[in-house]
């Protein structure tokens, strides 16, 4: 399918058709194949990469540094140390500079503003390793991951449980509404999501053919679970909020007795990592065949390269 993706910016999946998502999906098992038979790439040959951060990372720096590296461009880090976003200098001058000197942008970092202002600005395209509201990289990786497992993503009841208005719960929803998923946020009623995000992603749903539900019910919420996914409960920067977050979450902890509810063998368990081990999930679950989450770290490398090689080359 020659879809052509050439320079356009990835800051979220509300951008992108079912189709478009597809072929990243497709030219990410492409990439993750030639990798594993020892092909070295050149797709991003000549190619320089700014990596700008706000926020720390592992597997986002780690997988766009080895992804550059793998098809031949040059990553070049740059910590909230390194450079002024918004402070010594505007994010519009930012983006004018490193546009001229790059060939594509990451950022990571809080506000989906800065991310959008630096595609608006930069004239290359801009991918968004996570904001505060989105995190569209980790949805790919999931998405590659669901589908290794179980061969498709339409029709899969995907069952995100836990901080439901956060940017996992929230990049998923836009995710699974596009690609035709039965999706469910199974969260206490104070942390839904927006109301105005929900109803696009219904609109998304009916074009799609998935479904989006929204519950505090448990029970009703996990039953036929192909994947149970969750997050920690305190995304960065909201430390201060961790025991009343404990006290409010501790029922929708992924322990064996959750799974078991599925009423399926075959249910598997998802996280974006890092996890809190005793909070959102028990060790039990994580270490349990059921478990996934490695190989979805790994697909964040794979998706990842899939969208760079089809934005820049």
């Amino acid at each position: 399918m020659g879809l052509n993706l050439r320079g356009r910016s990835f800051l979220t999946l509300k951008d992108f058709t079912p189709a478009e998502i597809d072929y990243l999906l497709d030219l990410a098992e492409n990439l993750k194949r030639k990798k594993k038979m020892g092909i070295q790439g050149d797709l991003l040959r000549g190619k320089n990469i700014a990596l700008l951060f706000e926020k720390p990372s592992t597997r986002t720096r780690c997988a766009f540094t080895v992804a550059c590296i793998d098809e031949g461009a040059h990553p070049e880090y740059l910590g909230k140390e390194d450079i002024q976003l918004g402070s010594k200098e505007s994010v519009e001058d930012t983006a004018r500079v490193l546009g001229r000197l790059f060939d594509g942008i990451q950022f990571r970092g809080f506000k989906q503003e800065t991310v959008e202002t630096l595609a608006k600005y930069s004239g290359v395209p801009v991918w968004n390793g996570l904001t505060d509201k989105y995190h569209p990289t980790q949805v790919l990786a999931d998405f590659l991951t669901i589908k290794e497992k179980f061969g498709c993503l339409k029709g899969i009841r995907l069952v995100y449980i836990g901080d439901g208005r956060n940017n996992m719960a929230n990049s998923l929803m836009i995710g699974a509404s596009k690609m035709g998923m039965d999706f469910v946020i199974c969260a206490p009623k104070s942390l839904w999501p927006e109301d105005i995000l929900v109803e696009e992603c219904k609109a998304f749903a009916k074009e799609s053919g998935a479904k989006v539900t929204i519950t505090d019910d448990i029970d009703s919420a996990v039953f036929g679970a192909d994947v149970i996914y969750t997050d920690v409960w305190c995304s960065m920067g909201e430390e201060a909020k961790a025991e009343e977050r404990i006290k409010l979450l501790k029922a929708y902890q992924v322990n064996a007795d959750l799974m078991k509810k599925t009423g399926k063998e075959e249910t598997i368990f998802m996280h974006c990592l890092p996890a809190v081990k005793g909070n959102e999930v028990t060790e039990e679950v994580f270490e349990s065949k059921a478990s996934v989450v490695f190989d979805e770290a790994e697909n964040r490398m794979h998706t990842i390269k899939a969208v760079m090689v089809a934005t820049l080359s």
